[in-house]
């Protein structure tokens, strides 16, 4: 029996879509049987599913709970993930982990490259940076994937919520002055597959490293909202009317970065994966959500 791509994050968006795109290749672990907050059953799934790769796509992705709850958010973000690293290295096999654009503090005005500088803004994006740190410390077989504004037909995310909120009300009021990448789960996962291709042809020490992978192209998330009723106005869904306003007029216990645009050269360069358009992303999820219907 071949050994299988490893994936935690359970039902999560991306480990969902790992699961679909993936299919025997993987094998899923989540919650209760692989929890970070209790590290036996780390060494438990990793041991029953004896891994070639390990993806980490768990964490805590509670953005202003966190701000309340740190140490949590740091358990699940940064001392999970390195416990994981620990197990890659004794077995000898790399580790590609999930973070985000939220190490950055949305300040530079241009899309960020890899080795910008990092300055989070709330618990969340320094739990999330403090993980990328660790695991790269501790395993030299170790890619870490920067993705930003994940979404998918299925859980909790900006795409389904609007979706919601336009079928209950006429108007919605949507933040016009944030800036980012929207990333479809099914993206995403095609993309660490096609990494995943190049690993089991061999291991080089250029693929180490953080990479950022995202969908192309850039919208806010007021951009993001029209584009969604745009598309599921093609299904006969109702469109409201969609304000834009700023993120002072939408205040959250967590600040959140302005622009955090991902530059995924790299990720071409090194690997020669580009995501798709946001837009075509977009498309197919908003049509998969009706189909679900």
């Amino acid at each position: 029996m071949t050994a299988p791509i490893l994936v935690t994050g359970g039902t999560g968006q991306v480990a969902s879509a790992l699961a679909v795109a993936g299919a025997d290749a993987v094998r899923i672990v989540g919650r209760p049987a692989f929890d970070f907050d209790r590290p036996e059953s780390i060494v438990a799934s990793f041991r029953a599913a004896a891994p070639w790769l390990v993806v980490n796509a768990a964490a805590y992705t509670a953005v202003d709970a966190a701000e309340d709850d740190a140490e949590a958010a740091y358990r699940a973000n940064r001392d999970g993930p390195g416990a994981l690293a620990r197990l890659c290295v004794a077995a000898a096999i790399p580790l590609i982990h999930i973070s985000t654009d939220y190490v950055f503090d949305g300040t530079k005005g241009t899309p960020y490259f890899e080795t910008d500088a990092t300055r989070p803004t709330g618990v969340y994006g320094a739990s999330k940076l403090a993980g990328e740190q660790e695991v790269l410390a501790i395993s030299p077989r170790t890619i870490v994937l920067r993705t930003s504004w994940v979404y998918a037909p299925t859980g909790k995310n900006f795409v389904r919520t609007m979706l919601r909120v336009g079928a209950e009300r006429d108007r919605v009021r949507v933040v016009a002055d944030q800036r980012g990448c929207p990333t479809t789960a099914a993206d995403l996962a095609d993309a660490i597959l096609a990494i995943a291709a190049r690993l089991r042809a061999g291991w080089r020490d250029s693929f180490a490293g953080v990479l950022h992978a995202a969908g192309s192209g850039e919208t806010t998330w007021h951009g993001l909202a029209v584009a969604t009723f745009e598309e599921a106005a093609r299904f006969g869904a109702r469109v409201p009317v969609v304000e834009a306003i700023t993120t002072a007029e939408y205040p959250t216990k967590a600040k959140r970065p302005a622009d955090t645009r991902l530059d995924c050269s790299k990720l071409a360069t090194v690997f020669g994966v580009r995501l798709p358009d946001w837009r075509e992303g977009l498309a197919r999820t908003v049509e998969a959500i009706f189909a679900a219907r």
